[in-house]
């Protein structure tokens, strides 16, 4: 019993800290947007349910910490339903109201009464400061750590696979995919994994001499032991390097913020495809993760960083280095996520200011209530779709049958 509450915690506790973090951070730029718009704000919290601390400052926002430690939000003043954006009658209502109450401007004070691009600013700046934060993650990392480079040799060549078929030999080195550079010899399975029955162009060096290649990747399922069982593309190519081909490079501050910068563009753009891909009938979406699967990545990175090196310095190293990248990886997708165009999210409230902008008015507040219900049932089947993925991956499933055998 000790060893399963140990192992749950490794898991469990690594993935509740760094999600605080990246929640606290989002809402934060919520939060300082507006108040350097000079937006009241009634409450910011983290976490959900009863308060386990409270406290007001004294511009009179209450400082929540919520039981339930899965999220965040900033309540602003005036709130006046569930959509957060409401129509041209509820408006002059709320404006009526402090008027009465508070005096003539004293709706300026209000988040509603804004200029549309300073409201636009205050809902996109969650999402705007998780981007910064994985920026710095990746800037200091890039800068003070450095980044191990494996140039792609091709060590070995599955007999009878797509990397066979296409011509592939031990000792060729991959320098492009599909026209782009390859320094590291993950890029190439990062390609390869999203790519299944798609032909990929691959330009190789060979006897000094430069080769093109295509192959087709197959769908295969893989059982990853931090990921879980997932299915992606495979060519059947064994990668590795030389010990003279393999470089740690650390880069400049410059160079770093330009490092990073790719790195946020290549996690969003990964995540763009696969999401077309699954539209299009070529993936499943077996790799979309809920909180038990993000917890699962989070424990089985803990758990490699601590069996990496006995030391505890270095324990202590590289468990702070693995859960700082995994924190910069899951703010960008938290940014992201909140900037999908779905009512009750980020990207929801966007997409009405956008519409509020075109034509003048917001939306009719009928319209807003019925996209909120939407927007909730989306996020509802988003959630049971990973969660499903997530204990399948646990194999739970197979574990209750045993149980009822």
């Amino acid at each position: 019993m000790i060893g399963f509450l140990g192992q749950m915690l490794s898991y469990v506790l690594p993935f509740l800290v760094v999600l605080t973090v990246v929640v606290t951070v989002h809402e934060l730029g919520h939060f300082l947007t507006a108040r350097a718009f000079g937006v009241k704000v009634d409450r910011f919290a983290i976490g959900f349910g009863r308060p386990i601390l409270s406290r007001k400052d004294r511009h009179g926002v209450e400082w929540r910490v919520g039981w339930l430690p899965l999220g965040g939000y900033v309540k602003f003043s005036g709130d006046l339903d569930e959509s957060g954006v409401p129509d041209r009658k509820g408006l002059e209502e709320l404006r009526q109201r402090l008027v009465a109450e508070k005096g003539k401007g004293a709706e300026r004070d209000y988040l509603y009464f804004k200029p549309l691009w300073q409201r636009a600013l205050v809902v996109a700046g969650g999402p705007i400061a998780n981007f910064v934060l994985a920026l710095a993650i990746f800037t200091v990392l890039f800068s003070a750590v450095g980044v191990p480079l494996r140039p792609a040799r091709v060590m070995d060549v599955a007999e009878g696979s797509p990397a066979a078929a296409a011509g592939f030999a031990v000792g060729d080195l991959i320098t492009h995919v599909n026209g782009k550079l390859i320094e590291d010899s993950s890029e190439v399975i990062r390609h390869v994994a999203l790519s299944s029955g798609t032909p990929v162009q691959f330009t190789v060096e060979r006897d000094q001499k430069v080769v093109n290649l295509t192959g087709v990747p197959e769908r295969t399922v893989v059982d990853d032991p931090i990921g879980g069982r997932v299915t992606m593309g495979r060519i059947g190519l064994g990668l590795g390097s030389t010990r003279a081909e393999y470089r740690h490079v650390r880069y400049s501050p410059i160079e770093a913020i330009g490092k990073g910068a790719e790195e946020i563009t290549s996690i969003i753009g990964t995540t763009i495809k696969y999401i077309g891909r699954i539209f299009t009938g070529r993936e499943n979406g077996d790799q979309f993760s809920g909180p038990l699967g993000i917890a699962r990545v989070s424990g089985g990175l803990t758990n490699a960083a601590v069996a990496a090196d006995p030391d505890p310095v270095a324990v202590t190293f590289n468990l702070l280095l693995t859960l700082t990248s995994f924190a910069a990886i899951l703010s960008v997708g938290i940014g992201f996520l909140n900037l999908l165009p779905i009512p009750v999210l980020d990207g929801g409230h966007l997409m009405f200011y956008a519409y509020e902008a075109v034509a003048r008015r917001p939306l009719d507040a009928r319209i807003q209530s019925t996209g909120y219900g939407v927007g909730l049932a989306m996020l509802a089947c988003m959630m049971l779709f990973a969660t499903w993925n997530d204990l399948q991956k646990l194999n739970i499933f197979k574990f209750l049958g045993g149980l009822v055998a």
